[in-house]
């Protein structure tokens, strides 16, 4: 068996069909030709683009000069009315800056210390879906429940149970829907001062869960004056200083971080254990492996997670078949040269994981499932180079390692106490808008273990 793939679009079309299928989906927007070359570049009388795919082109981006190829704004656009001037949007010496007083939150020592808070997220994500035993689920919007619950309880020690919590997680799911990354300033260079056309609903989502966070941020503002605040990742962020300047973050920049660390870390982790569960109903064998595995998993002590092997190369795979943020864009700052074509200033450059991870020339059988390959000197070998879900270079996730021990957590065990099986349905259809999500959403059968 395959897992599912999005049909490519015809080789050539014209700007206004691609700006359409772009509309329905980005990954079917594109032509099949993209999981074989090594670049490509697109022509639009507004702008030209290039997909780059050689692993040396991607190096040189992201590892070797990530300053001459700073992040674009087109894909930014439509979510800067709820991120703000957050880290995922900024570039140069801001960036830096919000990177200096971020990354100590998410170092090796802290992710022992919000291992408890994940603990009780995926206990409480197990108690719910043990409820549905002998149901066809939808799965999506419980990993969706999953990773925020994950996210409100290492970040801010509430549960998804607490009204503030509750209100934005209902609130994104509006944002969500209302589509927001389909901005007219992602397909035309919009001069600077000109207001960007958002979508009603979009900038009233953006704003009512803005003003909620914004009460969870001046709330903890007011503990740690106070000598009250718990030990948690906001805390931790909102006391470290920049040890640059001295300077910690205002009440309004925690607000634009604490957005995208919600995106990010909840939109992603979400899309990231769907599909890891709908690909273990599909391969039952290796379903059988991480729950043979998963009673490693006793006490919620942190080192049992080195122990989840199969568990961590499940979701590695799946990463690499559905990698939850399909594509990113930087942008030229210079002419350059890429392989035999010149690259003019404010070209677009795009990175797309979704190509990269099946890449023909990159990968043995790119589109099978097989968590084996990551213990083979060719599966190491290609994940070395042509694997980032999480990016790479300097502008890696912040939060990568918190994720690689969350995913695998939350699939253990929920692997085992329950059985996840597929329907008599077709499966799902894998589609892109914020990041890699189903179609019409992810059902599977629920059978008690």
């Amino acid at each position: 068996m395959i897992p599912p793939k999005p049909r490519p679009r015809a080789d050539r079309v014209s700007l206004w069909r691609y700006m359409q299928l772009f509309r329905q989906d980005i990954l079917s927007a594109q032509p099949q030709r993209l999981y074989r070359a090594w670049m490509a570049e697109f022509r639009t009388p507004f702008f030209r683009s290039f997909m780059i795919n050689q692993p040396e082109l991607l190096d040189m981006v992201l590892k070797e000069r990530p300053d001459d190829f700073p992040k674009s704004a087109r894909v930014s656009e439509g979510l800067r009315p709820l991120l703000g001037n957050s880290v995922f949007v900024t570039n140069g010496e801001v960036w830096k800056r919000q990177r200096r007083i971020i990354d100590p939150a998410f170092e090796g020592g802290r992710l022992r210390d919000t291992y408890p808070a994940m603990w009780q997220a995926a206990l409480a994500a197990r108690t719910r879906l043990m409820r549905l035993i002998g149901e066809e689920v939808d799965l999506e919007p419980h990993t969706s429940h999953a990773a925020a619950d994950v996210i409100f309880r290492t970040l801010f020690t509430i549960p998804i149970e607490h009204e503030i919590a509750s209100a934005v997680f209902e609130e994104f799911r509006n944002y969500q829907r209302s589509q927001p990354i389909l901005n007219l300033a992602a397909f035309i260079p919009l001069p600077k001062w000109m207001p960007r056309p958002h979508r009603k609903a979009t900038r009233h989502s953006a704003r009512r869960i803005r003003n909620l966070i914004t009460q969870l941020t001046a709330q903890r503002m007011e503990a740690i004056r106070a000598g009250t605040a718990p030990d948690d990742l906001a805390t931790k962020i909102m006391t470290t200083a920049d040890p640059l300047t001295g300077e910690t973050f205002t009440t309004e920049e925690m607000v634009d971080q604490v957005a995208i660390f919600f995106l990010a870390g909840h939109e992603t982790s979400a899309s990231a254990l769907a599909w890891s569960l709908y690909l273990l109903a599909a391969f039952p064998e290796w379903q059988d492996r991480v729950a043979e595995e998963v009673v490693a998993l006793e006490n919620g002590d942190f080192s049992e997670t080195s122990r989840l092997k199969v568990s961590r190369d499940v979701f590695r795979e799946a990463l690499r078949l559905y990698p939850p943020v399909p594509m990113m864009v930087r942008e030229t700052t210079q002419t350059e040269c890429l392989r035999d074509r010149k690259a003019p200033k404010g070209s677009q450059i795009v990175l797309s994981p979704w190509h990269l991870h099946r890449h023909e020339r990159l990968w043995d059988r790119p589109d099978e499932f097989d968590p084996a390959r990551w213990s083979t000197e060719a599966g190491k070998a290609s994940s070395r180079c042509a694997y980032m879900p999480f990016s790479a270079g300097s502008r890696v996730c912040t939060g990568a390692g918190f994720a690689m021990v969350e995913g695998p957590l939350l699939l253990s065990l929920l692997v085992r106490d329950i059985r996840f099986t597929l329907p008599e349905s077709p499966p799902p259809v894998p589609v892109a808008h914020l990041t890699v999500r189903a179609k019409d959403g992810i059902r599977l059968n629920l059978a008690a273990r």
